[in-house]
């Protein structure tokens, strides 16, 4: 298929590029969308949702167990549906290493023998002195300190409920390995959310433990690789090509082949990085930096207006890979912002769906509570809109990881620390937000991926990120993925 932006003879003026935005505004009716923000933005609350409203109706708690650790576990759920929980921090694996903490981003490929395989993140952020590998070969660890990285989950089902039939660490040695992508070949692009490195440990200000600074035996702050299909460990390779900065989630445009990254800073860039070969980060290529057209420094954060189209350019970074990141973790984003790039608050999650990427800025808006933006190729340009914003933490708080549904919604998860309730909602083409899912013990929602059939949605509550995964006092807070099953044609996920 033809590239999105691949180069073209002519160029698109003003009218070609409001004729394109007229006919691809992918994400449903904007004046609906548009009208709801109006109606949130003057204090009023948004329509409940329902069947009819958007929603799924109401919630109800439902409990299970897990016959591993015996822990048990409530969600509140739409009538209908059900839930399982595996793979929980502490546990070990089938190649005998310990499942590590903080599980976060994640995606589901298709597996053998009818299996589903999810590809999971670990932001272990516990400081270097106390980091504790997770069992694997130190030969095979990018880091011999690092005790994050990705495990492979293998699911069957038994009469239509997932159940793990086998899992194991599939890249080692990495830390704070916060979210990352699925790519089009069947890989996932895991993300380093740090770029600390071998400078001495500095310890934490108030003396906590597991909290500080370096230490380490290597540079990080890099996107790894990991192919679905391995068996075992891969070998650990940064991808130094596509930047060294505090690296959040991916989205890979499966028609040019671009691969879009987000970077979770208080001013934050939003960046497209060409391999040199397509499907092929491993071989190089150009990192640029989203710049708002003939608006230069263009600040995202407050004052924007839901629908409005924004024209977009790209410029490049000259040094992706900065020998001063270790110091400065805005050295990538510093070079993009002198060229005229535009700033976000805090982007986390991002994902390729209706031939545009989505993506948060968690604290962006004027009430400081997440923005919702879209992105879609378009000619050389390429347009910015404001999805969704949120007017307070009722509404929806902090949006980290995001995911398209099979029936072209957005499904956003929150990690606020505002309230003990955290939901995983639904954002509709209409512009209807709800809660499909809730939890209620402080616990943030991470990774949510639909398998490749659209039946089952996989998501991980985070758990606990600092500690030693096999210690009781980390139990009651450990990180687990959960299955969710039920009639989603009854709604719009």
């Amino acid at each position: 298929m033809p590239a999105h932006d691949a180069p073209r003879g002519d160029r698109l003026g003003r009218r070609g590029f409001l004729a394109g935005v007229a006919a691809t505004a992918g994400f449903g009716a904007l004046d609906g969308l548009v009208a709801r923000q109006a109606h949130a933005a003057a204090g009023r609350p948004l329509p409940a949702a329902s069947p009819a409203g958007g929603g799924y109706g109401p919630l109800r708690p439902v409990t299970r167990t897990d016959p591993v650790t015996g822990m048990s576990d409530t969600l509140l759920l739409p009538e209908g549906f059900d839930f399982r929980f595996f793979g929980c921090a502490g546990t070990r694996m089938d190649d005998g290493a310990i499942v590590p903490l903080g599980h976060d981003g994640m995606a589901a490929f298709p597996g053998p023998r009818r299996t589903v395989r999810l590809v999971r993140n670990h932001e272990e952020a516990t400081g270097s002195p106390w980091a504790v590998p997770s069992g694997t070969d130190p030969a095979r660890r990018y880091d011999v300190k690092g005790s994050g990285g990705t495990s492979t989950l293998e699911i069957r089902f038994d009469g239509g409920v997932p159940v793990l039939s086998r899992s194991w660490m599939s890249i080692a040695g990495t830390i704070k390995n916060c979210a990352g992508g699925p790519t089009p070949w069947g890989s996932w692009l895991t993300c380093e959310e740090t770029t600390e490195g071998t400078s001495p440990f500095k310890p934490d200000s108030a003396g906590r433990p597991y909290r500080g600074n370096n230490g380490w035996t290597k540079p990080h702050g890099y996107v790894f690789e990991v192919p679905s299909a391995g068996e075992g460990l891969t070998d650990p390779v940064p991808l130094t090509a596509m930047g060294r900065f505090v690296h959040e989630a991916i989205a890979v445009d499966p028609w040019s082949g671009h691969i879009y990254e987000t970077e979770d800073r208080d001013t934050a860039g939003f960046y497209r990085f060409t391999p040199a070969r397509r499907g092929k980060p491993a071989e190089g290529g150009r990192l640029q930096m989203l710049k708002v057209k003939d608006r230069p420094g263009y600040d995202t954060r407050t004052g924007q207006r839901p629908g409005r189209p924004l024209a977009c350019t790209w410029v490049d970074i000259a040094d992706p890979d900065p020998a001063g990141a270790e110091s400065d973790s805005l050295a990538v984003y510093k070079q993009g912002a002198a060229l005229g790039g535009a700033t976000f608050a805090r982007i986390e999650g991002c994902w390729w769906g209706n031939g545009a990427v989505y993506f948060c800025a968690t604290e962006g808006g004027d009430a400081g509570q997440g923005q919702v933006w879209e992105y879609r190729p378009l000619g050389p340009y390429g347009v910015l809109r404001l999805v969704f914003e949120s007017p307070g933490m009722e509404t929806l708080s902090f949006p980290d990881n995001i995911t398209v549904t099979p029936r072209g919604s957005l499904l956003l998860c929150e990690d606020t620390d505002l309230r003990t309730t955290y939901h995983l909602q639904g954002l509709t083409r209409d512009g209807t937000l709800f809660p499909f899912c809730s939890h209620e013990n402080e616990d943030e929602w991470c990774g949510a991926t639909f398998s490749p059939d659209g039946r089952y949605l996989f998501a991980n509550l985070q758990g606990t990120a600092r500690g030693i995964p096999t210690d009781p006092a980390t139990f009651a807070m450990r990180g687990r993925t959960v299955a969710i099953w039920g009639p989603w044609e009854r709604g719009p996920l």
